[in-house]
């Protein structure tokens, strides 16, 4: 494997801190107050659902222009749950993906089904937690 890319940071826990290799990220953790912690810093759900969040959206609009499709306003939500297992924590996501009105119906979830087959997250996690990927429409703020 020959990667083109390769992220480093290292943290020694949830409430600690995360850095990576070249110190454009240096963030306070801490445990979500739902787990019993102070809430005061950033968890690594949040992380996960950003980086999905923005990693989905790159990719739709990557197909969408292969498509000649226009993908501008498009905004993904990535909500990831922690969900009680059987002594342990298992994770689930959801995939909100507002799309303007010429995207959706039929286009937009076909768009969705590819972008989710080729979204390294969406592969990275495919089988291994509960993904449900919704399509939602974009409201945008009228002018007088």
């Amino acid at each position: 494997m020959n990667p083109v890319y390769t992220a480093v940071a290292t943290s020694t826990g949830r409430n600690a801190r995360a850095v990576t290799a070249d110190g454009k990220l240096d963030v306070q953790l801490a445990m979500p107050k739902e787990l019993g912690g102070t809430g005061d810093g950033l968890n690594p759900e949040q992380f996960l659902a950003a980086g999905w969040a923005a990693c989905f959206s790159t990719v739709l609009q990557i197909l969408a222009e292969q498509q000649h499709l226009d993908a501008k306003d498009v905004a993904v939500t990535a909500e990831v749950s922690l969900v009680p297992g059987k002594g342990r924590f298992d994770l689930a996501a959801v995939l909100r993906v507002a799309l303007p009105e010429h995207l959706q119906g039929e286009t937009g979830t076909k768009l969705l089904e590819a972008t989710h087959n080729t979204c390294p997250y969406s592969r990275a996690t495919a089988g291994n937690i509960s993904v449900e990927v919704v399509q939602e429409a974009v409201t945008l703020a009228s002018t007088p």
